[in-house]
């Protein structure tokens, strides 16, 4: 039987754990307020706000696009503040990061940018046809990450 040595201790400093607002995302809070306890690690919560199409150069309507993504992340912000609100432990050194663009992406772009260590980040628990639709952002960032993941599975969404 061959012996497992462990030259290097598991050492997690910095865990991302990305958001979408959604009861499914939430999930896998616990999971990374756990593990960042146990490694008295920080821990960086993520949304993405979609990006938006690109527009056309009229002036009126650039102006229109300009105020409503200045709106959406100020939605995106109180809401980042509010589904949180009461669930972190003070004691917790966390970091809330509110990006625009495409979620796999970002999230991806956010390992080497903050030197994150681990991901936890829930599944919907999409199948069939809505999988196929939708995609899973968080099937690409298992795929394409250099760093582990960590994957809850949450329940099943009717």
């Amino acid at each position: 039987m061959t012996e497992f040595r462990k030259e290097t201790p598991i050492r997690f400093d910095r865990i991302l754990f990305p958001t979408d607002f959604s009861e499914a995302s939430l999930e896998a809070l616990p999971y990374g307020l756990e593990l960042a306890g146990l490694f008295n690690a920080e821990l960086l919560i993520m949304h993405v706000v979609p990006a938006l199409p690109p527009m056309s150069a009229d002036a009126e309507y650039t102006t229109d696009v300009a105020r409503l993504a200045s709106k959406l992340r100020g939605d995106a912000e109180a809401k980042l503040h509010e589904s949180l609100a009461g669930k972190i432990p003070a004691q917790l050194k966390t970091r809330r990061i509110l990006v625009q663009g495409r979620a796999a992406e970002q999230i991806l772009r956010a390992i080497e940018e903050y030197q994150i260590e681990l991901i936890v980040i829930s599944t919907h628990g999409l199948t069939g046809w809505r999988h196929m639709v939708l995609g899973s952002v968080a099937e690409k960032v298992v795929r394409l990450s250099p760093i582990p993941v960590l994957t809850v599975r949450a329940r099943m969404v009717s």
